[in-house]
């Protein structure tokens, strides 16, 4: 009878550690699983993107009132002309103002990226913002495809080296206005503007990329004065 209390007794004792063991054990493994959760974080909220700017299309009615709005809230003055030669940097003048605005407006709105030189002769000019591609065709009937710039004469400048100006049509145009999509640089020697100053609005200057633009003016033309090479525009605001 006493060796059976006995056993008895060590057989409670060894159930009992047993157990003590196990509960040991598993808040142990309990312990490493928590310490190794990685913690949940709530994702921000998306930015919002701000809405596009939608402008009315320009008419030679609206054209002033647009430009000089337009040219109050967007003030740079310093454009960008990238090309497969080089860059070009023009700096806009601002007592032209509606030339000046017109021109940050396109660059803006991409008009510029894609098309070309599309005339150059040297010792003269090169000319660019068309090109032979639907697509040009298709920005200037969403920005607006019949309006022309005022004449911007007054301030008495003259064609020199360098000078960015407006092109203009020929037919019917006795006020001299610019027609918005297309500019040309004058690299010629000053005896070749005499038919130039006074008739086309001289909006800007290169101030860096004049021996790109001489590269280009030199490059083989057809005999419609277009680079045999397509030059390939894209601009962008500097400042």
């Amino acid at each position: 009878m006493k060796y059976s209390l006995l056993l008895l007794i060590s057989i409670a004792l060894l159930l009992g550690a047993c157990d003590g063991k196990k509960k040991s054990s598993t808040i142990h493994e309990k312990t490493i699983q928590d310490t190794l959760k990685v913690p949940i974080y709530e994702e921000s909220e998306p930015k919002k993107e701000e809405p596009e700017t939608i402008y009315p299309l320009i008419t030679q009615k609206n054209v002033v009132t647009f430009l000089t709005e337009y040219g109050k809230s967007n003030p740079e003055t310093q454009v960008q002309i990238k090309t497969q030669y080089g860059a070009i940097v023009i700096q806009l003048y601002e007592d032209t103002p509606l030339h000046r605005a017109n021109f940050i407006y396109l660059v803006k709105q991409k008009y510029f990226d894609d098309t070309f030189f599309h005339r150059v002769v040297p010792n003269f000019i090169i000319q660019g913002g068309n090109s032979d591609h639907v697509k040009t065709s298709k920005k200037r009937n969403k920005l607006g495809p019949n309006y022309l710039l005022p004449a911007e004469l007054t301030n008495g400048r003259k064609h020199t080296f360098g000078t960015v100006s407006g092109a203009k049509e020929y037919r019917e145009n006795p006020d001299k206005q610019t027609a918005p999509f297309e500019f040309f640089i004058f690299l010629g020697p000053d005896k070749n503007a005499a038919h130039l100053n006074g008739n086309y609005t001289i909006f800007g200057r290169v101030i860096q990329g004049m021996d790109v633009v001489e590269k280009i003016a030199n490059l083989p033309t057809d005999d419609g004065e277009w680079p045999k090479q397509n030059v390939f525009i894209t601009a962008e605001i500097m400042q």
